[in-house]
């Protein structure tokens, strides 16, 4: 389990690029950098990731000394992770989980994770939450913690973060991939929600059936359920 170094900047192009650089620099296992702004912050499929200042961004190197394959669980941990300091300083259990590692807050977005895999072995994980004010123009809804109803800062913010990932990845590393999704289950979709799927310029809609043993969403369409591993969930 990691201690974590929390290494802080004014400015940077991404927390995720800097991380990389300490990454194959040798850099331990729970660093953490953490910029108050980026200028090319980004989220999944490269997309651009509005980085305001008084929001969180952060990249956390982790090196689990697991497979390759078992990293990409991470995302699912993580996004405990951001759950539970997102249910720290709003009470009532208000944090949702969106497949496959958004954080919600009264149905909008209000955190996202980013997973990348530097030399088959080591994690980055990118968290961008939106503290003290959620991006216009998005092609989802977005919130933040402020607009949800309480003011903190981007770094009480991480400290709750930090101290629940200390948690959620000690589970994690003693019992597996199987604790961390029924954790999810428990915060994502009810069973037989509507939910769409967008894979490009396609759309498939059915039913959530859950997510397998790997992460897959579990879409029921006509028949048996069928596995989904890439593709954002989109709703309205």
């Amino acid at each position: 389990m990691p201690r974590f170094v929390v290494q802080h900047h004014a400015v940077l192009g991404s927390t995720m690029d800097e991380a990389k650089a300490l990454a194959r620099d040798a850099a331990p296992d729970g660093t953490v950098v953490v910029a108050r702004r980026q200028t090319r912050g980004r989220g999944r499929h490269g997309r651009e990731w509005v980085s305001a200042e008084g929001n969180l961004h952060a990249t956390i190197l982790l090196r689990p000394h697991l497979p390759p394959s078992r990293l990409t669980e991470l995302g699912f941990v993580v996004a405990l992770a951001v759950a539970d300091a997102v249910d720290v300083v709003l009470p009532g259990g208000r944090a949702r989980l969106k497949w496959p590692n958004d954080v919600l807050v009264d149905d909008a977005k209000v955190a996202g994770i980013l997973v990348e895999i530097v030399e088959g072995k080591v994690a980055l994980v990118g968290i961008g939450m939106n503290v003290a004010q959620a991006p216009t123009a998005t092609p989802y809804p977005a919130t933040s913690l402020r607009e949800a109803g309480v003011a903190v800062s981007a770094d009480v913010a991480l400290t709750h973060v930090l101290t629940a990932l200390e948690h959620r990845l000690a589970a994690w590393m003693a019992c597996g991939f199987a604790a961390a999704r029924t954790a999810w289950l428990k915060r994502g979709p009810a069973p037989g929600d509507l939910v769409r799927i967008r894979n490009g310029e396609h759309i498939a809609t059915g039913r959530f059936a859950g997510i397998d043993t790997d992460g897959a969403l579990l879409l029921a369409e006509d028949g048996a359920p069928r596995r989904v591993v890439a593709g954002d969930v989109i709703t309205g």
